[in-house]
C-alpha cells in the first residue's frame, strides 16, 4: 500500500454562514459548524484511503470565538495520525468577516475517521512526516489515542464499580464533596 506525505492530505474548504445556520442568539448554531467539520474530515479521510471512511469520534473540538451570520467559514484539514484502519484529522476553522476583512482562528476539532468498505474496517496507508510538527503531531494523535483507550478502560472499572456499590455506598458518593474517582476505591 502506498504512502502519502501529511502534506499532500491538506483540504480546504469555505461557506458562507446565512441565518439558517444562527442559533437562539443569533450567531452561528455550534451544531452547523460541527456539521461543516465532520463533511471536511470525511473528505480528508476519504481522498486520503481511497475508500468511504465514516466517523468514530469527535475527539476534542474546541469553540474559541462566535461565528457571526455573514461570516465566511474556513476549515482547513489534514491527517495528522494514522492507525492501521483509522485517521485522526484535525479540522482548523477560520471565520472572516469580508466587509472588514478581519479573519480569526474560531474551532479546532480532532475527529477519528475509519476507512470502510463492505462494511468492514479497511487498512489505510501509511503516513510519512517530513518536518518537525508533523511528527509532533504524529506522536501527540498516537499519545491521544493510548489516553483514550486507557481511559475507555478506566470508565468501564468505574462503572461498573458504582453499580456494585451497595445503597449506603451511594448515598455516601452522593454526600462526598471531593474527587469521586478516590472515593471509588474505598467501596467495598
Amino acid at each position: 500500500m502506498e504512502s502519502k506525505r501529511v502534506s499532500d492530505t491538506r483540504l480546504v474548504m469555505a461557506q458562507r454562514m446565512t441565518p439558517n445556520d444562527a442559533n437562539y442568539l443569533g450567531n452561528v448554531f455550534g451544531g452547523a459548524i460541527l456539521a461543516l467539520i465532520d463533511l471536511a474530515a470525511a473528505s480528508v479521510s476519504t481522498r486520503f484511503a481511497r475508500e468511504t471512511c465514516v466517523t468514530a469520534s469527535f475527539d476534542r473540538v474546541d469553540f474559541l470565538k462566535p461565528v457571526e451570520i455573514g461570516d465566511l467559514v474556513e476549515l482547513e484539514g489534514y491527517i495528522s495520525f494514522v492507525g492501521r484502519t483509522s485517521m485522526e484529522v484535525i479540522v482548523d476553522v477560520h471565520a472572516t468577516n469580508l466587509i472588514h476583512d478581519e479573519r480569526r482562528h474560531v474551532n479546532t476539532a480532532r475527529v477519528t475517521m475509519v476507512a470502510i468498505r463492505d462494511g468492514r474496517p479497511k487498512e489505510v496507508p501509511r503516513l510519512i512526516c517530513e518536518t518537525r510538527d508533523e511528527k509532533l503531531r504524529f506522536l501527540e494523535g498516537r499519545l491521544r489515542r493510548e489516553v483514550r483507550q486507557e481511559r475507555l478502560k478506566e470508565n468501564e472499572a468505574n462503572r461498573v464499580a458504582l453499580h456494585a456499590a451497595s445503597d449506603e455506598d451511594l448515598d455516601r458518593l452522593l454526600a462526598f464533596d471531593g474527587p469521586l474517582k478516590l472515593m471509588l476505591s474505598t467501596l467495598s
